[in-house]
């Protein structure tokens, strides 16, 4: 019986060739190419024809059977034991709550789904030549966008029914699927259900510094709400001249400002909650216990990774937007 599967080593490669005969197989696995129950080369065919060691084959192959993939029968060969689904996650950056989101979409994939993990860092090069470069190779992309106008263009090579958007609905076709937050409204709904707690301070400072991709929009409804609720409010551009000041309250997206304010803290002795004020956007596990509990604006990460989830092993479209809220605790 002869194999469908056929290999040859990328000279151009950084992979060791073993580790490539191994993503070669679950490649063709994953695009099914190869079904279970399909004999794969043997140890002499690949040498052969691959220009391959025997021990670079065996040493494939007995990571191959210690994850379940293939099989060995006795004086037959190896077989493919079991299907994959490949799937290609592709976010902007690997911060604390991502590791949440990602975390909970891997808990919540079945078995035989590998995950290849990359990051486009905002990066409309990085972005375009990391798609290019996976088309055709995957089951399913899931995709974390940004705000830039070839973003619709470099995504439209996907197939539609391969593709999901997650956390910001932007640039998406209205028929590709979406696992999403929004950076509006539910700021705006958030603040307005605490303002006792926002008017104990004497004006509220959104710190939104130049180096956030925070999407803008926040902005405009945290400056509605201050006008519609009568607070004394004022947004900061310039991370350099943020300078915390007693009686005060700050929102801040970014957890490299949160640090700052807490250095700020120590250093005029101010007590966050009782001396000045803080809410961070978007929830992390130490932030419950930093400073007696950080406050925080997030929307719902591990239900985002479950629902991505949920996305791979059905293949159902979906457009879900997780809901956003604010967990209040000590920092005002």
């Amino acid at each position: 019986m002869e194999s469908k599967f056929h290999f040859q080593v990328n000279p151009k490669s950084n992979l060791l060739k073993f580790q490539q005969l191994i993503d070669s197989i679950n490649d063709a696995i994953s695009r099914n190419l190869l079904k279970v129950g399909d004999i794969l080369p043997s140890v002499n065919q690949l040498c052969k024809e691959s220009s391959l060691s025997r021990d670079t084959v065996f040493k494939a192959y007995a990571e191959l059977k210690n994850r379940g993939i293939i099989e060995s029968v006795p004086n037959r060969g190896y077989f493919v034991a079991k299907a994959i689904t490949k799937v290609f996650l592709f976010l902007d950056t690997f911060k604390a709550y991502k590791e949440v989101l990602y975390g909970s979409f891997r808990e919540n994939l079945p078995e035989q789904v590998a995950v290849d993990l990359h990051f486009h860092h905002y990066n409309i090069e990085v972005f375009e030549k990391i798609i290019k470069e996976s088309l055709g190779k995957y089951s399913k992309y899931v995709i974390m966008n940004f705000d830039h106008e070839r973003v619709p263009e470099i995504i439209s090579q996907i197939p539609e029914n391969k593709l999901l958007i997650i956390d910001w609905n932007i640039n998406v076709p209205a028929n590709v699927p979406s696992v999403y937050q929004d950076f509006g409204q539910p700021v705006y709904d958030c603040l307005a259900s605490n303002i006792e707690l926002i008017r104990k301070y004497k004006q509220f400072i959104y710190l939104y510094p130049e180096f956030t991709y925070h999407p803008k929009e926040s902005i405009e409804y945290f400056q509605k709400f201050c006008k519609d609720f009568n607070i004394t409010h004022a947004v900061l551009y310039d991370y350099k001249k943020f300078n915390i000041q007693k009686g005060d309250l700050y929102l801040l997206v970014s957890d490299r400002t949160l640090a700052k304010f807490l250095d700020q803290c120590h250093q005029k002795e101010l007590i966050p909650g009782q001396d000045v004020g803080v809410i961070s956007y978007n929830e992390t596990p130490m932030k419950k216990y930093v400073k007696d509990g950080i406050t925080v604006i997030s929307t719902d990460f591990e239900l985002m990774g479950k629902a991505a989830a949920e996305f791979i092993a059905t293949g159902e479209k979906v457009n879900r937007k997780i809901p956003t809220q604010l967990t209040v605790r000590k920092s005002v």
